[in-house]
């Protein structure tokens, strides 16, 4: 699940934040990256006009990670065009199944259930 932190002032934008970054797919799962769980948090910032994203990627190695934060940047730039965009990776806390959605789960596995077997 995402942590928005985002003016009330600018309310519904987080619906917009998450739709929009569904549109990132993953390269190898073929699943968008907020079903992966690789969303951890956005801040808005209206003064700085600043959208700073963290997130982080499957593993430290993983061979698509800036074709993926390329997109994240992208997307996000053409979507909210006014504001700047940061993407920050972590690692912290780290990635694993328990992060995919249910949503996500299904795309991959054909179930919602965390074990696909």
């Amino acid at each position: 699940m995402i942590k928005f932190d985002i003016p009330a002032c600018l309310s519904g934008m987080d619906v917009a934040l998450e739709n929009g970054l569904k549109t990132v797919i993953d390269p190898e799962l073929h699943v968008n990256i907020v079903d992966l769980g690789l969303i951890y948090g956005i801040t808005v910032s209206q003064k700085e006009l600043l959208i700073a994203v963290e997130m982080t990627l499957s593993t430290r190695f993983c061979p698509m990670g800036e074709s993926i934060v390329s997109a994240v940047n992208h997307c996000l730039e053409r979507l909210f065009d006014q504001f700047h965009i940061s993407v920050n990776l972590v690692w912290d806390p780290e990635w694993n199944f328990e992060s995919i959605t249910p949503a996500g789960r299904k795309a991959l596995w054909g179930t919602s259930t965390l074990d696909p077997i």
